[in-house]
């Protein structure tokens, strides 16, 4: 049997592409006796796992319990700020080497999700390799790019990812711009590389439009079906939520923006000082939605996804939008044009252009717009699908 052990994700199911993507690959592996999952998740603080809400987890003591047969452990953090994070995925990696010596595991595989540990990383990998196992990574996105670090520690995220490339023994990069990326910017280290994207599902929701959940969650926030423009995803900076209100304030539709995230107050009062968006009654924050079949039932019945992540791989909100919204609209940028290609419709940052692509996509038919979403779909079942994301995972995870 394969033990692998999953290091970098707050929790299993939650809002993020990491949580997203453990749950997935365990729910999907759960009857794979080839492999065993091990998978860190934070006990307390922003994120943290609370599996009292997730359905199907066993309970084996405080800190451990099981999902989708995958073995998960708590991990404490104290509260040191932005620290946090490297304090977590040390904390983790302290873990699973103590757990392989113990339980005397032979070959196993510690798959780290992002470069948050580079100054650590020489320390960890020739510990693994003492114990007879192998160091995996996951770089994510360009986080030393993202707008939200102040010029220190995005240096520190650079030289971080730097660390962790050069030690590495594979990584695995969520998108082919990123593997491209790793190749050309760390040649000198020879790193070993593979592509294999993240995953979404084009099964449609289990709710009914006339649904009371549906219902009473459109009548709370004055919504109504095709009448909306949607986004989700999380409220920073790099996913250009400035740009998407501004030129959204300046169209002349008539449908509603409503903007599914988890609200940062710093960020929303900078927002609301330069657009003045609550002046705008088609500008709705509607907070967050943890019920997914919900979630995908609303994403079905928006007239257009914006989606402005500039910043990162394969972005999982951008493909779950592919595999159930009709009409996508993504900032044109490398990452988002690799997964849309000819299926979605683009914009750009330059003034007036979101909102003239608005007014243009307020006059499509429906047809038109169903042709889009069928090849939309059509993309994420041919190379997006969890099942063939996880198949791949499997070939990797267990290659002698």
């Amino acid at each position: 049997m394969q033990h692998v052990f999953i290091v970098g994700s707050k929790s299993l199911g939650a809002y993020g592409g990491y949580e997203t993507f453990v749950y997935k690959l365990t729910e999907y592996h759960q009857n794979n006796q080839d492999i065993k999952y091990h998978v860190a998740c934070k006990a307390n603080g922003d994120g943290c796992m609370d599996e009292t809400k997730v359905d199907g987890v066993t309970r084996l003591s405080d800190c451990e319990f099981e999902l989708h047969n995958a073995h998960c452990f708590k991990i404490k953090v104290p509260n040191i700020g932005p620290a946090v994070a490297i304090y977590y995925d040390l904390a983790a990696l302290d873990y699973c080497c103590k757990y392989i010596k113990e339980n005397k595991i032979d070959n196993a595989i510690v798959y780290i999700l992002a470069c948050r540990i580079g100054p650590f990383m020489n320390h960890f990998v020739k510990k693994i390799h003492n114990l007879g196992g192998k160091v995996f990574l996951n770089p994510d996105g360009h986080e030393w790019m993202r707008q939200k670090w102040s010029v220190l520690i995005r240096k520190y995220w650079k030289i971080s990812e730097q660390l962790m490339v050069k030690h590495s023994d594979l990584i695995i990069c969520d998108s082919v711009n990123i593997e491209k990326y790793i190749q050309k910017s760390y040649k000198q280290y020879a790193p070993k590389t593979t592509f294999i994207a993240y995953g979404a599902e084009t099964s449609k929701s289990t709710l009914a439009d006339d649904s009371e959940e549906l219902l009473s969650w459109y009548e709370k926030h004055g919504l109504s079906k095709d009448n909306y423009y949607l986004v989700v995803g999380r409220f920073v900076p790099e996913n250009n939520y400035e740009t998407m209100i501004k030129e959204f304030m300046k169209s002349n539709t008539k449908k509603d923006f409503a903007i599914t995230t988890n609200v940062n107050d710093k960020f929303l009062s900078e927002l609301e000082e330069k657009l003045h968006f609550k002046n705008d009654p088609r500008i709705k924050f509607v907070g967050t939605v943890y019920n997914q079949q919900l979630l995908k039932k609303i994403r079905e019945n928006a007239y257009a996804y914006f989606h402005g992540h500039e910043v990162g791989g394969t972005n999982p909100s951008l493909l779950e939008a592919l595999g159930s919204t009709m009409l996508n609209l993504l900032l044109e940028v490398s990452f988002n044009r690799e997964v849309g290609l000819d299926t979605v419709l683009y914009w750009s940052k330059k003034p007036g252009d979101l909102a003239s692509l608005i007014a243009k996509v307020d006059k499509m038919s429906k047809e038109e717009r169903q042709a889009l979403g069928v090849k939309a779909k059509e993309r994420v079942n041919t190379v997006y699908s969890w099942q063939y994301i996880c198949d791949r995972y499997a070939e990797e995870l267990l290659k002698k």
